[in-house]
């Protein structure tokens, strides 16, 4: 390198992506936007992957702007997530955790209710994690849902004016609820997003599925892979998936290990565990329970 000026040598197809590579980050670059080495990390990966789509494009798609932080997708997969939002009605995230797929929905909520596309956000979960009962937690209701909610109400207040979110609930315009309290509803001109669906039942899907009302957008985000529902009663969110995957304005989403966007390990971790209980491995859960059944008799 030499002023502006970058000599290449190598293999053809080597030099004709690292050509590629430093014209797409010049254009980040052009758009105002840092370049970081996640941005030129996820730049490669894009380009080795298909090599169809422009990181530039991808990596420059403002959702949502707060107090000079933008939420852009931070690859091919989140941007398609957010492009299938914005052409469906109710589109399904999956995803293992760090994927982005709930916080980009919420963005996608803050941003419909900021440009008047929607009149109210309703953020919910189920109350079922890890193992953990309402029932067999102390303190009120109120104190037992808190924790399950919890982590929507960070991302909004990452997203908006911590002052005027209070106002917000306080009018209606934005519901931080449990699932349970979706029952009987019909939600119209909302932006509705059901977080945490693996540990819904098929039922309580189909209930939260039918509150849709005229002018509302829905989108469901969870991991196949982390179900805590008792009993090895099957997911909501799986039957979903197989049921109405089919239908038109219906779009399944999926992420991978690929668009981890936290800690680079997070990746090398889920990719860990899903080879750990891979079938056919020998290692998988429901061979170490037998194992330990036997070893117990």
């Amino acid at each position: 390198m030499r002023g502006n000026a970058v000599t290449l040598c190598g293999e053809p197809a080597d030099v004709a992506l690292a050509e590629r590579v430093i014209s797409e980050l010049i254009a980040i670059v052009a758009s105002g936007q840092s370049l970081t080495p996640e941005v030129v990390r996820h730049s490669v990966a894009m380009l080795v992957g298909t090599g169809n789509e422009s990181p530039a494009e991808v990596l420059t798609l403002d959702i949502l702007s707060r107090r000079g932080k933008t939420i852009r997708p931070k690859t091919l997969n989140q941007k398609r997530y957010v492009d299938a939002i914005d052409a469906n009605t109710i589109v399904f995230g999956i995803g293992p955790a760090g994927t982005g797929k709930t916080y980009l929905a919420m963005a996608k909520a803050v941003h419909a209710l900021q440009t008047k596309q929607v009149t109210r956000i309703i953020l919910t979960r189920p109350a079922v994690e890890a193992g953990e009962r309402l029932g067999f937690l102390p303190g009120t209701l109120s104190e037992k849902i808190d924790p399950y909610l919890r982590p929507l109400y960070d991302a909004l207040y990452d997203m908006m004016d911590p002052e005027l979110i209070p106002k917000l609930m306080s009018a209606g315009v934005i519901e931080v609820a449990p699932l349970a309290y979706m029952r009987g509803r019909t939600l119209n001109d909302a932006f509705i997003v059901l977080d945490e669906a693996q540990n819904t039942t098929a039922e309580q899907m189909k209930m939260f599925l039918t509150r849709l009302g005229f002018g509302s957008k829905v989108v469901v985000t969870g991991d196949v892979t982390q179900i805590d529902l008792p009993g090895g009663a099957r997911s909501g969110l799986r039957a979903a998936v197989d049921i109405l995957e089919d239908i038109d304005d219906i779009h399944i989403a999926e992420l991978t290990s690929v668009d981890v966007v936290r800690h680079r390990l997070v990746s090398e971790i889920v990719d860990a565990y899903a080879r750990y209980e891979e079938p056919g491995s020998g290692l998988n859960r429901a061979a170490r329970r037998a194992s330990g059944a036997r070893g117990r008799r």
